[in-house]
């Protein structure tokens, strides 16, 4: 959700066109509708390109990789406040045209600081609240003349979770602020540079520094210097080596990232087996979760899903008791309810997304207990809140929409599950190949079954018991990536209501295991009664492979392995749908790979 990148260089470069465009590429699959670019000249001189559109429209457009300059910012805007347009794109100046920056977050607190702004003379553009932030740091400035003292008054003015990046523009100096949001500082031979997602940096450099909440950094081509945003004092901090491997972000024959990244979840489930029996975290998540009081597990979208399927495992395999809800409700759900001893499980891909923040947050300040973070990107607010913290090692994930690391994130909760009854994981080795040969098998009936559905409008995907959480997530792909009326739903609460849209033909895909047969053929059975057409993923039964209309089987999966392989299925059966609409998996209209807003 939105992405900023800023970089500086000695002298100017006829490069930096270049390197800000690939930096926009790279921050695209968070989610955006304009973008822009500001570049510098050593003469105090500096030009704005922006607009409404992708980031190759743009640079189209305004011919970004000619540009050149010593110091840049390129900014991919979500939008919040201020609909999709030129006045509202970032980067921002300022009245005087002496400051100028861009910011990722939310300033919850914009409409009063519009009518504020605009009774103290300044002329606002647009109605972005990015926009605020450097008008702010005008007026700051004015009254201080210090950019850090600015910095840190503009900070108490503006509400809000954000991160933003801002330079003078007669000085070789930039600033990058954190209050929330990411940001990462790169350090590289001949120039730094700041952004709001790692990626983006990694093309550069492997020497990583993460900025915290509440603070911020200042930084020319060689020096940085990281400051608390409360008060200002130095905080020292060098650089840590990222092992991430940029070059993965390639496509590497298939159409698109997100069925790359399928067809790469076998791999990265046998990174992780040798990961969860080697790390440390891992041993130590097991002895806190049997010391725990009472246990919660929060997670948002994909991740609640995943972390909803782990409750199933663990209540299944050792009668445990884990209370999950959406990371949003859990302050009203929970938050009076949450004791001294207790545990906290927040599951989060990217480690940012604000909802799982304001739970973590919520818990720290109110009891003494441990959270344990489920998390993809070591380098993220959630992994350094975190006391414990259980890495999914799914690497770079560039489609919006989640795959590997939902099939790796349940794989996490079933080790989890197993570890703790005090049993061996012998049995989980077997899911890599599980998961390959379905796709080697399936793909073709998939892409037969995807046909058959690309047309429909509305559907609902039903699963009974430790199915219902991947009934929930297929339904969510469906949604994501075909843009229609999708609804997971607990099979048994279809008759309850639901049942009464079916008509002739209503499509329904069904998810069971082998140990729910009869609880599954009865729900089918409703819906077929009224004429509804229905499609089955389950362990091959004839009876059920019978009464459905289509079905595509798990072949070999035992009760605990259905959900992951039915997961891998609807993943690609979305895709292929998707796909055949015209439609790009890789980047969903109206949401984001990491969601910073309230």
């Amino acid at each position: 959700m939105c992405g900023f990148f800023g970089i500086v260089f000695e002298e100017r470069n006829g490069g930096l066109g270049q390197i800000l465009n690939k930096a926009g590429e790279r921050l695209s699959y968070r989610g955006y509708d304009t973008a822009g670019i500001a570049v510098f000249d050593k003469n105090s001189n500096y030009k704005i390109f922006k607009d409404k559109g992708t980031i190759e429209e743009v640079s189209d457009e305004f011919k970004f990789k000619e540009k050149s300059g010593y110091k840049g910012i390129i900014q991919l805007r979500w939008a919040t406040f201020g609909a999709p347009s030129k006045e509202n794109a970032q980067p921002h100046d300022d009245c005087k045209g002496e400051i100028v920056g861009a910011h990722n977050g939310n300033i919850v607190n914009t409409h009063g600081l519009i009518k504020e702004l605009s009774e103290n003379g300044h002329t606002l553009k647009g109605v972005n609240d990015g926009e605020m932030i450097i008008h702010i740091l005008e007026e700051e400035m004015a009254g201080t003349g210090d950019f850090g003292k600015a910095i840190i008054n503009t900070n108490t003015r503006i509400n809000g979770d954000y991160a933003f990046i801002a330079t003078p523009v007669s000085s070789d100096k930039m600033y990058a602020v954190k209050k929330g949001s990411s940001l990462f500082l790169g350090i590289a031979d001949g120039y730094i540079c700041a952004s709001s997602d790692l990626i983006s940096i990694l093309d550069h450099t492997d020497k990583i520094i993460p900025i915290l909440d509440n603070e911020y950094v200042e930084f020319t081509y060689d020096k940085y210097e990281i400051k608390s945003l409360l008060n200002g004092s130095k905080i020292e901090r060098k650089p840590e080596i990222n092992n991430l491997n940029v070059e993965e972000i390639k496509l590497g024959g298939y159409s698109h990232f997100m069925e790359k990244e399928i067809f790469e979840s076998p791999q990265k489930f046998r990174n992780l087996l040798d990961v969860m029996e080697k790390h440390d975290a891992y041993k130590e998540a097991i002895k806190t979760i049997r010391n725990a009081n009472n246990i919660y597990l929060v997670g948002s979208g994909t991740s609640y899903h995943a972390g909803r399927l782990g409750t199933y495992y663990f209540s299944k395999i050792d009668g445990l008791n884990i209370n999950a809800t959406f990371a949003a409700d859990f302050i009203e759900r929970y938050g009076h309810c949450i004791k001294d001893g207790d545990l906290l499980i927040a599951v989060s891909q990217s480690g940012e997304t604000k909802d799982v923040k304001n739970a973590v947050d919520y818990f720290k300040k109110k009891v003494n207990g441990k959270v344990m973070g489920v998390v993809n990107v070591l380098g993220s607010t959630l992994a350094y809140n975190a006391d414990i913290v259980l890495p999914i090692v799914s690497d770079i994930e560039i489609s919006v929409p989640a795959t590997k690391t939902f099939i790796n994130q349940c794989g996490v909760f079933l080790y989890l599950a197993t570890a703790y009854s005090g049993k061996g994981i012998d049995r989980m080795r077997e899911i890599p190949a599980l998961i390959e040969d379905f796709l080697r098998k399936e793909k073709e009936h998939l892409g037969k079954l995807a046909e058959i559905l690309k047309n429909e409008r509305d559907l609902h995907v039903l699963g009974y018991g430790i199915m219902y959480p991947i009934a929930m997530e297929g339904a969510l792909k469906m949604k994501e990536v075909m843009y229609i009326h999708s609804e997971g739903m607990y099979s048994s609460e279809f008759k309850h209501g639901p049942l009464a849209i079916v008509y002739d033909n209503y499509p329904v895909i069904f998810l069971a295991t082998s140990e729910d047969k009869d609880m599954i053929i009865s729900h089918i059975n409703e819906v077929k009664t009224r004429m509804g057409s229905v499609y089955t993923l389950a362990p091959y039964d004839k009876e059920i492979e019978e009464i459905s209309d289509y079905f595509i089987p798990l072949d070999n999966a035992e009760y605990f392995t259905s959900p992951i392989l039915a997961g891998i299925g609807l993943q690609l059966l979305s895709y292929l749908i998707g796909v055949k609409n015209g439609r790009n998996p890789d980047r969903p209209r109206n949401i984001s790979k990491t969601i910073t807003v309230d």
